[in-house]
């Protein structure tokens, strides 16, 4: 399982991967939870400028196995979506932790990190 040092991870099987001064983030799913979907055929983006808090659902991607619900790792507002998930869904699981993306956040500045592990926490948290 590829589980990169550069991100943070989230008990949900999202990455958040902050930028240089920590206001902006990319989210996505870990290449844990795209192997556990199976093959992605439809990815539901959050609109643009919705608030969200942290652990609320604010995107939908769907598979051949089941429906998923993605969880926001931390509170703030998306700022962007990746729209190319609409056409290629099945970017998720080629480059999860790529051009998988799924949307930028601008974290809010009371945003609690505290819960988000790193890759070698969150690979024991999956093995066990």
């Amino acid at each position: 399982m590829n589980t990169p040092d550069d991100v943070r991870y989230s008990r949900d099987h999202e990455w958040i991967r902050f930028d240089e001064d920590g206001a902006h983030a990319r989210i996505g799913i870990t290449d844990y939870a795209q192997d556990a979907l199976g093959d992605v055929v439809f990815v539901d983006l959050p609109e643009t400028g919705r608030a969200v808090a942290a652990n609320e659902s604010f995107a939908e991607v769907e598979s051949t196995k089941s429906v998923s619900d993605i969880y926001s790792p931390v509170a703030g507002v998306i700022t962007e979506v990746n729209a190319k998930l609409e056409e290629a869904p099945e970017t998720l699981n080629e480059d999860p932790y790529g051009e998988g993306w799924i949307c930028v956040i601008e974290v809010a500045a009371d945003a609690d990190t505290s819960d988000l592990m790193s890759a070698a926490e969150y690979a024991e948290f999956t093995e066990g």
